[in-house]
């Protein structure tokens, strides 16, 4: 049962949600916990009135198997009472008591001493044949009229009317208060029958119109917390900086108004605390008294109801915090995101203005002109410093914020990249308009002067060559045409006699060429050329690979993705653990501490802790250890599970001693020494949040584990994981089965001599014996008994399920025994009569069948099959003996 939920909520964690959804649902659990629980379809306050007559109460005391007890005070006007107001009191009487009692069952106790028998026959009819009564009755208790002749009116007429009644309990007629007494201690009996028990009837509906009424206003609280909380965590992240920052100020004007209801609160509290010391009143006045198990009851639902206001609170503080933080992150995320886009705008104007430069200058003013400009596009560059912020700013968002994704880092590089090219763009188109000056003064010197401008013009291309900056068929094509003839050929001289340098520009081009050409860039579609069109094709196979290692790298990355949860939340588990050793387990044998520690605490630090010790030793020591030399190879971590599978089953008997662990926790929770130790550690949550920790641990593995499976697929260690999970999954099966077994009550035999149990679960059952040559049906012909049924691989037993009051643990069922049918003496037919769902179990001789209805055909079909199995293996087992004994013979 317990483990269910857990698990439930492992699986709910472990799929990465972010921490904000996680507090979230903390708190719709707390507000509908609340809703369910400590608010009624009927309330105190709706029938007021009709409490307030007294013709029945709840008198706070019990009968000896824990019933409680319903009075029927003397009412002389019974009779005028109308039917729907004789059974909305009632109906709100025995929802009061506990789950745990009402489920013993009720006794009524009818006091008529000074009535007729006409007023105890109406009362008794009321009870039974009009089906008023809306509680498990137990027991109905008559104080008969006192008169002579009612009294002997009461024992003939009662005789003969017996069978009018129809009652399934007992009904017993009582001549005094004296012979109550031998059914119903006087301590459980208020005094005007007989007892001690003090009972003021306007008090108890002040305590009850007080309770619900502050169970509504918890309810109030919490759901507007709840509904606030789903409209943060469900509100979609806006795609722009105004929309984020303005979301961001909703938000928080919000919480500001939410902020009121502190007062609201606070208020609460207060009304919590003054209903609680009402309800102890008795006992201050009193310090010898004691409260009834009602008051008992009512003080424990109060106490309940303000843990969970507390917890509510807390909860969306701690979902408040983590939501805003989301939110700041989000805004940071949008405006980098628009600066990037307007940072890329500029780059590309900037980049166009260059490109503009298509010409050079044909005259030395127009050149430096063309400088100036040129000069100034420099100067605007200055946008490369607000570049380099914004890539400094998109790695910080990587690394601190959770929200930014890969797209990010691919954005910090995209600028990175437009930030090295634009310079390049500007100095080459530098040292092209600074080579004007040598091109013009050709144009206006004479022969002799040319030559000497040539002379300039080769030493000019050499430096230009060693700066490997110059393209020569660039600067032919920009002056060819202003060029006349016999000055074209002085430059072709020129450019003939450098055909070296030719050569090294050519072989700059084709190594740029071939560097850019082994950049990742994507494929631009073309139209084919006739050559093209008759060339060879190309590998279809080219493709198809490089998808199936861009896939394989992925999973690669999702591998180790999970194997760095696994092995983070490992260290952080033993962390925890050694803290809770540490902080808690040590300190209560530290002497300076004693005097905090309740009686009920004392030596009983292994009941509370169990084998936490021996858990926190095999992880430090062993398994993480081993865990992290699969670091780099999570496929293969199955392995590790594996040889370490029968030390994980240590959990088996944590798991045995947590029940005991979480009753003891509940006794003395709020003890200054559990206050003083999570003082000292500084932990926001108390040490049963802790103590839950392995079982959560254990559960956590399994889920890891169907991960790495789901990215291993056909790798090596596939196998292994796989194996790995079914037994873990078989750990948590056993642990689950064996939680339920220890609940079994009732059962006078050694439940070790049954066998492994194989299966557990909760049936309708049909019981049919023959006595005689009759068939009988029990009494409940037509309504089955719920059962639930635990099968060993010798014996199978019938339980009915008992769910007890309280928290946690503490609201584990129970299961009281019931039946037990040798599986050597049983046989099954798989198909009954009816529905698909039931099937037969009978006895050898069939003096007895049992009809068992599952919740489904498929549950039905596995457990038609497991018994299959076992009888036939008995059979099997049966003539393997009859053929050994005929051989010795």
């Amino acid at each position: 049962w317990w483990f269910w939920i857990v698990n439930k909520m492992a699986f709910s964690w472990s799929v990465s949600p972010s921490v904000h959804w996680r507090t979230c649902v903390r708190l719709c659990m707390c507000a509908d916990e609340i809703m369910q629980q400590e608010t009624s379809p009927l309330c105190a306050a709706d029938i007021i009135s009709e409490l307030k007559k007294k013709f029945a109460f709840l008198s706070g005391g019990r009968g000896q198997d824990g019933s409680p007890i319903i009075i029927f005070p003397e009412f002389p006007s019974f009779g005028e009472i109308g039917d729907q107001e004789f059974h909305n009191v009632l109906t709100y009487l025995t929802s009061v008591p506990s789950l745990s009692a009402a489920g013993v069952g009720f006794i009524l106790v009818i006091d008529r001493r000074q009535d007729r028998w006409a007023c105890v026959k109406g009362t008794l009819l009321r009870i039974s044949v009009s089906g008023h009564f809306p509680g498990n009755l137990r027991l109905v208790l008559v104080l008969r009229p006192s008169a002579l002749l009612q009294r002997t009116l009461s024992d003939v007429l009662f005789k003969l009317h017996r069978d009018d009644f129809k009652m399934k309990v007992p009904v017993i007629m009582l001549s005094s208060v004296a012979e109550l007494h031998t059914y119903i201690e006087q301590s459980q009996l208020t005094q005007e029958l007989g007892g001690t028990q003090q009972y003021c009837h306007k008090t108890w509906i002040s305590h009850r119109t007080d309770i619900e009424g502050f169970a509504v206003l918890v309810k109030r609280m919490a759901q507007r917390l709840q509904a606030f909380g789903r409209e943060l965590a469900e509100t979609d992240l806006p795609n722009s900086p105004l929309a984020t920052s303005n979301l961001l100020n909703t938000h928080c004007s919000k919480r500001e108004s939410m902020k009121v209801s502190s007062n609201i609160q606070l208020k609460s509290l207060g009304q919590g605390r003054k209903i609680l010391e009402n309800i102890r009143e008795p006992v201050r006045r009193d310090p010898d008294s004691s409260l009834n198990p009602d008051q008992l009851e009512n003080l424990a639902t109060v106490h309940r109801l303000l843990s969970q206001l507390n917890e509510s609170s807390t909860a969306f503080d701690d979902f408040w915090v983590q939501h805003h933080t989301k939110l700041e992150m989000c805004l940071r995320l949008r405006q980098f995101e628009h600066n990037f886009q307007q940072v890329l705008e500029d780059l590309e104007q900037a980049t166009t203005r260059v490109t503009a430069f298509s010409h050079v200058g044909m005259s030395p003013t127009h050149t430096e002109h063309l400088l100036r400009e040129l000069s100034s596009q420099e100067e605007k560059a200055c946008l490369l410093d607000r570049l380099r912020v914004l890539v400094v700013e998109g790695e910080g968002l990587v690394d601190s914020c959770e929200f930014a994704d890969d797209s990010v880092k691919v954005k910090c590089g995209e600028l990175q990249r437009a930030g090295e090219k634009l310079p390049q763009q500007l100095q080459t188109k530098r040292d092209l308009l600074l080579f004007v000056p040598y091109l013009t003064s050709l144009l206006c010197q004479s022969q002799e002067g040319a030559e000497s401008a040539l002379q300039e013009l080769e030493g000019y291309l050499e430096t230009a060559n060693e700066r490997q900056e110059w393209d020569m068929d660039t600067v032919w094509r920009e002056y060819e045409s202003v060029l006349n003839e016999e000055l074209k050929e002085q430059v072709k001289r020129v450019f003939e006699k450098r055909t070296m340098l030719q050569e090294m520009f050519e072989k700059r081009r084709v190594s740029l060429k071939k560097l850019a050409a082994k950049q990742t860039r994507p494929v631009q579609p073309v139209a084919p050329t006739p050559e093209a069109i008759k060339s060879p094709p190309s590998s279809p196979g080219l493709s198809r690979t490089t998808s199936v290692s861009d896939e394989e790298e992925n999973l690669a990355v999702l591998r180790r993705h999970v194997m760095n949860e696994l092995l983070e939340t490992e260290r952080a588990y033993v962390e925890e653990l050694l803290c809770v050793l540490q902080g808690y387990a040590a300190e209560m044998e530290n002497p300076a501490m004693a005097p905090l520690i309740p009686t009920v605490l004392q030596n009983k630090k292994d009941v509370l802790f169990g084998n936490m010790q021996e858990i926190y030793h095999f992880h430090k020591t062993t398994f993480l250890r081993e865990l992290e030399t699969y670091t780099d190879c999570p496929e293969l971590v199955g392995r590790c599970f594996l040889e370490r599978m029968g030390d994980l089953q240590i959990y088996e008997k944590y798991c045995h001693n947590k029940p005991r662990s979480e009753s003891l926790w509940r006794q003395c929770s709020d003890c200054a020494f559990f206050q003083e130790c999570q003082k000292k550690l500084e932990h926001k949550l108390g040490l049963d949040s802790y103590l839950l920790k392995p079982v959560q641990r254990i559960t956590k593995y399994q889920l890891l584990l169907k991960e790495l499976i789901k990215y291993s697929k056909g790798r090596e260690g596939s196998v292994e994981l796989q194996a790995a999970l079914s037994s873990l999954l078989g750990i948590l099966k056993a642990v689950n089965d064996s939680m339920h077994l220890i609940a079994i009550t009732g059962y006078e035999g050694n439940l070790g001599d049954l066998g492994r149990l194989l299966m557990q679960g909760s049936f309708s059952v049909w019981a049919e014996h023959k006595r005689g040559h009759v068939k009988m049906m029990e009494l409940a012909r037509f309504k089955p008994m719920q059962r639930h049924l635990f099968l060993h691989e010798k014996a199978l037993l019938f339980c009915k399920r008992r769910e007890e009051s309280g928290e946690g643990y503490e609201k584990a069922p129970s299961y009281s025994f019931k039946q037990e049918l040798s599986m050597s003496a049983i046989g099954i037919t798989e198909h009954a009569k009816g529905d698909n769902k039931k099937f037969e179990i009978w006895s050898s001789s069939r003096d007895e069948v049992y009809t068992v209805q599952a919740a489904s055909e498929e549950i039905k079909t596995i457990w038609v099959r497991e018994i299959r199995k076992l009888l036939t293996g008995q059979l099997e087992a049966c003539r393997g003996k009859r053929e050994a004994t005929t051989w010795v013979i």
